[in-house]
């Protein structure tokens, strides 16, 4: 059986970090629930390297914001797609999400994050 991992890049304003980790802790718990077998977001800290694309460019994150990097990690490609379709439908997560996607103070805007599911390609311990 061969693990497949959802990543994420997304910027979070600087001032609402804590909002944010509070509801990625609780919505962590919801994925594992679903079927993840492991949850992890980061802040980032060293986002630039000369000569590449940073993820600061790539969510274009403005300056008063922090990027956030987080992967899940699930036992196979068909887990990951049931719990795609049944983590939306959780009746928890429309009031989980709600604090981080109210217009008038957004914290979470889709629009500018990046995704994408991944098959592993090297795993060294």
């Amino acid at each position: 059986m061969t693990n497949y991992i959802d990543g994420f890049v997304l910027p979070v304003p600087r001032r609402h970090l804590d909002t944010y980790q509070q509801v990625a802790e609780q919505v962590a718990a919801v994925w594992k629930e679903h079927g993840a077998v492991a949850y992890f977001e980061s802040v980032g800290d060293e986002l630039s390297l000369a000569g590449t694309r940073s993820f600061l460019e790539a969510v274009d994150a403005r300056d008063d914001e922090v990027v956030i990097f987080g992967w899940v990690v699930f036992p196979s490609k068909e887990v990951r797609d049931r719990a795609n379709s049944t983590v939306p439908r959780d009746e928890r997560m429309e009031a989980l999400v709600a604090p981080l996607t109210d217009p008038k103070d957004l914290v979470f805007d889709a629009a500018r994050m990046v995704y994408g599911g991944f098959v592993p390609l090297v795993s060294a311990r």
